[in-house]
């Protein structure tokens, strides 16, 4: 079995946070994040890009890569309009490689097509996309030589079929060494009916039928190998206030979206199965929750991560990313995913 990709995002102000025995348990680290701005990459705004240094030289195979955009990110769409703007954003992804300790670059264009959180949008976006992607693959590729080695590209996705529709990844793949999808904030932000925000399956009587599993059939069937899919997992959780006391809060009608709720840290400390809250499994959708009787929270643990890196297994897909280094000071999660591929990798 080939080895399986751990990919941990980490925001600047993590950096310094991170162990040399975490370091360890990754294969990729991405780094959030560089901006787009006036058809460039910038990092200026990144402080703590000393700590990578030590990263890597504690464990040289582990390879990091600048994640750039983010949600409420601007500035692509504007750069992948024009031949010009393509090739600014090309170069300065060069340059990125070439000042810092970085493998590769990572886009989290969030979305292309999509006029959200205030960043500027197109239809031509699903075309200039593929165009972005392809400039960035060719001067990646010419550095590459100059250097003898190789280097990253990757995005990471939306989870659902809108993503699709504003995309060509049957195109896009071939530029990319894989693709991350987003499975988690799959319900919350939007949605006023409780449920699962990161699960590998969707379960009976949930309205919304998104789940890893579907967004993985979806991209698969899009045209994206499996072998360059890498899944998401949350470190973070999402929760409804005011929801019904029935079915122990699953799938219950609220008066407003669910909002983020605690990191793993803080779960861990004062949620699970303390303070009025009570753990419950869903074991169709392989995806745990709290409730207290009024509030209703949707995480990641032990479990759910168990299921999910069986899943990555069992389908030939690449790897787990997880969002994000800083949310899981107890290193529960992360040590979790490193123990099952572990043991897949030795089976």
């Amino acid at each position: 079995m080939s080895q399986k990709f751990i990919v941990g995002y980490a925001g600047d102000r993590a950096l310094p946070d991170i162990t040399a025995d975490a370091a360890g348990k990754l294969t990729h680290l991405n780094v959030a994040f560089g901006h787009v701005e006036q058809d460039e990459i910038r990092i200026g705004h990144l402080k703590q890009l000393d700590s990578l240094d030590r990263l890597k030289g504690d464990h040289p195979k582990l390879q990091i890569l600048l994640s750039v955009g983010g949600w409420s990110a601007g500035g692509f769409s504007e750069a992948a309009s024009t031949q010009e703007g393509r090739e600014r954003m090309a170069r300065s992804a060069v340059e990125v490689l070439e000042r810092g300790s970085f493998d590769g670059i990572d886009l989290d264009w969030e979305y292309p097509c999509y006029a959200v959180a205030g960043i500027a949008a197109s239809p031509n976006d699903k075309v200039n996309f593929t165009l972005l992607l392809k400039e960035i693959r060719a001067a990646l590729d010419r550095k590459a030589a100059e250097d003898g080695r190789h280097y990253l590209l990757t995005i990471a996705a939306g989870a659902d079929q809108y993503y699709l529709d504003g995309t060509q990844m049957d195109q896009v793949q071939q530029y990319l060494d894989y693709v991350q999808l987003m499975t988690y904030d799959m319900r919350g932000g939007f949605q006023t009916l409780t449920g699962h925000h990161t699960n590998l399956y969707a379960s009976t009587g949930d309205l919304f039928r998104i789940s890893a599993d579907a967004s993985v059939r979806m991209f698969e069937k899009a045209g994206v190998p499996r072998d360059k899919l890498v899944i998401g997992a949350a470190f973070y959780s999402r929760m409804w206030k005011d929801v019904p006391n029935h079915n122990c809060g699953l799938h219950q009608m609220t008066g407003g979206p669910g909002g983020y709720g605690p990191d793993y840290t803080n779960l861990a400390a004062d949620y699970m199965n303390k303070n009025g809250y009570t753990r419950y499994w869903d074991d169709e959708a392989k995806a745990s929750y709290l409730f207290d009787g009024t509030s209703f929270i949707t995480y990641e643990d032990e479990e759910s991560i168990h299921h999910k890196c069986s899943y990555v297994n069992n389908e030939g897909l690449a790897g787990i990313m997880f969002w994000e280094y800083g949310c899981d000071t107890t290193l529960t999660l992360l040590n979790a995913i490193s123990k099952e591929f572990t043991r897949g990798n030795q089976s």
